[in-house]
Order: structure tokens, then C-alpha cells, then sequence
């Protein structure tokens, strides 16, 4: 292992946003180098490269600070680059972001807007937030594999929405109207699922569901609130249930989705709270689950939640007061 290297490295996704990335990082690393902030940059090249890069920028040339600059699913490779290396340890790693991206979820929580200036004003002002990730262990045809994420993972629907939209990203597709295009699309074709979901080793849901999310933080989906109790540092996970609904009951109170009041409004809806949770399919491996664009095949999955696991660069003002 190198010595500490001070610089922040900037890990770029020229991808992200049907290549919006890519075309305005020039724009972005010359505001980041107005601001005087120090950094080396790189471009990713290939889906699951910004792992490696950071992985390898910790242990072989002692990078601690990293700058995501792409969507959530870009942030999940930056996440999991730092949380499978063994060689420091995570709290002693910060990371910022320079949200864009078709979902952009994350940043909803904290009040992030997408403005290039403002946000590299909040990484040179350095406000740290002890944030929460969460850690998934799932079985690819028996193997037994982990990821980890920032912000949420689902199945059922919010699993089958996210193959339907990686697969128009594919084709140069992109944006919120197309993503409310698979979400529509989906809703017509999708059967509900059965599964049993267990909270710190307790049973307590055994049912058919339309959709199950697991959270850090509020938002999934692009911009539907979930979670809207999660608090991304007190350890727990928030997990919402929608069992089966009918389709004209769904798309009346979709706006609901998006203000997070559908969890006091539907009857269909159950909440938990936890800091394990195991999600079982009947029959066994029939779903799979998506972490931030990221499809994991296949159940049982098995969450832990690592409490402040690492240091977040937040706006100022943000809704959470503790871990700052």
C-alpha cells in the first residue's frame, strides 16, 4: 500500500445520463479546478469498472477521498470499490458527488440540486455526514455473492422497472418520461410475487407483494419516496411492503408514491423497521433484486446494516442533525 495520496480522485461515468456525463465533464473539472479543489480524474470504460478503479486507487495509490460524477449507479460502483477492499478502513474514507443520471435518487434525500457550481461549492465546504450503507448477501445459482449500497434496493416491481429501463439506456433511451414508461409498461405485465420477509429474525410478512423496498434513505424509483421515515445514520434499515393492488387503486394515488403519504393512505401498504432482514421467494429463487440499477440474482437475500460506515459530503443544510 502507497503512501496517503491528499488528492481527491474524481471518478467520471461518461455514460450517466445517455452520455450527458461525459459530454459536460469538461464544463464540471474546469468549475472544480476554479474552485481550487485538488484532484486527479478518470474516466470509466466498461459497466462495473469504477469498482476496480477505486478499489485499486485505495490500496495501491493511497486515494482517500473519491467524487463520483454520474448517477446512483454509478455511486453503488464507487461504494462497492471501497467497501471490498480490506487494506483501510472505510471511516477513514470520504466521498462527494456530482449527481446526474436518469434516477438520481440519493441526492433527493439530502436536498442536492443538479447544478454543477453549487455542488462543487458543498465539496470544497467539506461537510461530513456519517452515513449508513447497507450490505446484501444473495445466491447466484447457489453461489453466494455481497454488494453493497447508499441509498436502496427492491424487488418484486421496482426489480422488473430496472431491467426495463437498463434495457432502453442500452438503446440510447433515457430520461424521467421513459422511465415512467417502463413504470407503466411494467404495471400492466407484472404478476405479484410471493415472498416471506423476516426483520431481525422475526417473521413478520408472508404474502403476495407488488413491490418490497429496503432503504438507507428516502427515495426509489426515480423520485418516489418509499421510505419517507428513513434517517440514513441511526442504523436501521426502513422497509415498505405494497401487497397486491389493483391497477386504477395504483395509478390514482400514484402521487402519493412520490410525496411518501401512500404508506398512511393504502391500506396495502405495511412498513418495518430493522437492522437484519432476510427476503425469501415462493418458489425459492424466483426474484431477483436490484441495488441502485444493479439486478442481484437470486433470493434468499440477507441485509446487514454497517452503521456510519462511511463519511458522506452533504449540503449544509440537511434534515439530519445526528452523526454530522
Amino acid at each position: 500500500m502507497n503512501e496517503e495520496n491528499s488528492k481527491w480522485l474524481v471518478v467520471v461515468n461518461p455514460m450517466a445520463s445517455i452520455g450527458k456525463a461525459g459530454k459536460d465533464w469538461p464544463q464540471i473539472k474546469q468549475i472544480l479546478i476554479n474552485e481550487g479543489i485538488e484532484f486527479d480524474d478518470i474516466l470509466t470504460e466498461y459497466p462495473q469498472h469504477a469498482i476496480e478503479i477505486v478499489r485499486k486507487a485505495i490500496v495501491e495509490n493511497g486515494y482517500r477521498k473519491f467524487i463520483a460524477v454520474g448517477g446512483d449507479g454509478t455511486n453503488n460502483e464507487v461504494i462497492n470499490g471501497i467497501f471490498t477492499q480490506d487494506v483501510v478502513p472505510t471511516t477513514d474514507i470520504t466521498m462527494a458527488v456530482m449527481p446526474m443520471g436518469t434516477g438520481n435518487d440519493w441526492r433527493r434525500t439530502f436536498g442536492f440540486c443538479i447544478d454543477y457550481q453549487e455542488n462543487a461549492n458543498i465539496i470544497k465546504a467539506g461537510r461530513l455526514f456519517k452515513h449508513d450503507i447497507g450490505k446484501v448477501t444473495y445466491y447466484n445459482h447457489g453461489d453466494p455473492r455481497v454488494r453493497y449500497f447508499l441509498n436502496a434496493a427492491g424487488t418484486g416491481l421496482d426489480e422488473v422497472v430496472c431491467q426495463s429501463t437498463n434495457a432502453m439506456k442500452q438503446q440510447g433511451k433515457g430520461g424521467a418520461a421513459r422511465y415512467m414508461m417502463s413504470v407503466a409498461k411494467c404495471l400492466f405485465t407484472f404478476d405479484c410475487v410471493h415472498v416471506q420477509l423476516e426483520v431481525d429474525d422475526q417473521m413478520v410478512f408472508d404474502d403476495e407483494v407488488l413491490s418490497l423496498s429496503v432503504g438507507n434513505c428516502r427515495y426509489n424509483g426515480g423520485g418516489m419516496m418509499m421510505m419517507p421515515n428513513a434517517i440514513p445514520n441511526d442504523g436501521l434499515f426502513d422497509i415498505t411492503v405494497i401487497r397486491k393492488v389493483g391497477l386504477p387503486k395504483f395509478a390514482a394515488n400514484i402521487s402519493k408514491i412520490y410525496d411518501g403519504s401512500f404508506i398512511k393512505k393504502l391500506k396495502e401498504v405495511s412498513t418495518f423497521q430493522g437492522r437484519k432482514i432476510r427476503i425469501t421467494s415462493i418458489p425459492a429463487h424466483s426474484i431477483n433484486l436490484e441495488t441502485e440499477g444493479e439486478t442481484l440474482t437470486n433470493s434468499p437475500f440477507d441485509f446487514e446494516m454497517l452503521q456510519q460506515a462511511i463519511n458522506m459530503v452533504v449540503p449544509e443544510k440537511h434534515i439530519f442533525k445526528n452523526g454530522c
